[in-house]
């Protein structure tokens, strides 16, 4: 089986988590974390950068940390993983879902300021499948109704909107380096920011509100805690983030060449503006195809090669339309590019050790099954 995705530790990991073992810091104190948050939010170019467990807690950090809650509302792309609702409903806000692009399948940004109320008080993006949002236009928006921007990075390292890193436009950046991701820890996280103030409450939202003296306490905080192990191989990945950055693109600009005279698929596109680093490789199986996306992925599975289906859209989430909690997004909204991309979308395997003759065995019996 060739799986949709496997992490590659090629650098000094080893080397970094022996040195932790050895010396016993192995929990969430120790040089590696603040080495991690150091070289990654310089690599992204924003000057704070805080660890965390994931980019589900770097998310509800970031937010409780910008006093979002009760009563207010915050814009979310409709097609996304059902963490950006389910962060911004765990702070008690409401999650507010726009539909998405059609070729770059983010949010649309042409999209958003209908959705902004008096209860906006921030804009989530998530930069899909590795390819970067329209962020010029939407920190333009954000400026304008003076909204936070919230970029949930977790699938986009390294992407970029001419020349410039996703994860350096928002108020907040969050970024996922759990097994799947370009740089992995194996589970983890990280908020990036610009705002000193803003960087301090998170860094006492992660630790349970710790300050001096010690177990008396200020404000209900969390254990979003990173440890010293998962820093370490943090470290060593960041050393080859160029690498694995340009490995993945290797990847995007193979399939694309392999399928470029496909039939009834519609392959990843790219913005002139934008660099896509392909963190998964997404297709959309067309109605001349002759099989489902279902259909397709199950016949794929019984040819030796695993994928993965696009996401389900928020206002079709059962969770949303059978419950009545009031922080509930509006399901009753029309996002008819999200629900076509639940549809017909699937991710082909992606993993950074992916060689040529696996991309070619992939192409090749992905055919197979439009002509079967």
């Amino acid at each position: 089986m060739i799986p949709v995705c496997e992490p590659v530790l090629d650098g000094r990991e080893l080397k970094y988590v022996t040195e932790c073992l050895e010396t016993n810091w192995i929990s969430s104190a120790g040089k590696y974390i603040s080495l991690f948050e150091e070289k990654f939010s310089a690599y992204v170019g924003m000057p704070y950068g805080i660890a965390c467990t994931n980019c589900t807690t770097a998310l509800h950090m970031a937010m409780v940390a910008m006093n979002i809650g009760s009563g207010d509302e915050v814009i979310i792309p409709d097609f996304t993983l059902i963490v950006s609702a389910n962060t911004v409903i765990q702070t008690g806000a409401k999650p507010v879902l726009v539909d998405v692009d059609p070729r770059t399948w983010c949010i649309d940004a042409q999209r958003i300021e209908e959705r902004i109320t008096p209860r906006t008080k921030a804009i989530m993006v998530v930069h899909m499948y590795g390819h970067p949002c329209d962020m010029e236009a939407i920190v333009k928006i954000a400026a304008k109704h003076n909204l936070y921007v919230i970029e949930d990075c977790a699938q986009a390292h390294g992407a970029e909107v001419n020349g410039k890193k996703a994860g350096s436009f928002g108020d907040a950046s969050c970024f996922s380096f759990y097994g799947n991701k370009i740089l992995t820890t194996g589970e983890g996280g990280m908020v990036l920011c610009r705002d000193r103030g803003l960087a301090e409450k998170m860094q006492l939202l992660r630790n349970q509100g710790f300050t001096e003296p010690r177990f008396v306490h200020d404000v209900v905080a969390f254990n979003y805690r990173m440890t010293n192990v998962q820093a370490a191989i943090g470290v060593a990945q960041t050393e080859m983030v160029e690498e694995k950055i340009a490995a993945k693109r290797r990847i995007g600009e193979t399939y694309n060449e392999l399928l470029a005279n496909a039939k009834d698929l519609t392959l990843p596109y790219e913005e002139p503006w934008a660099k896509n680093v392909y963190w998964m490789y997404g297709i959309l199986v067309g109605d001349g195809f002759g099989l489902s996306k279902d259909d397709l992925m199950k016949k794929l599975r019984e040819k030796g090669v695993d994928t993965r289906s696009f996401f389900c859209p928020m206002s079709i989430q059962p969770v949303f339309m059978n419950g009545n909690n009031p922080a509930y997004p509006d399901v009753s909204v029309n996002n008819p590019v999200s629900v076509d991309l639940w549809n017909r979308g699937l991710y082909l395997p992606s993993g950074l050790g992916l060689t040529r003759a696996q991309m070619e065995e992939v192409a090749t019996k992905l055919m197979e099954c439009h002509t079967s």
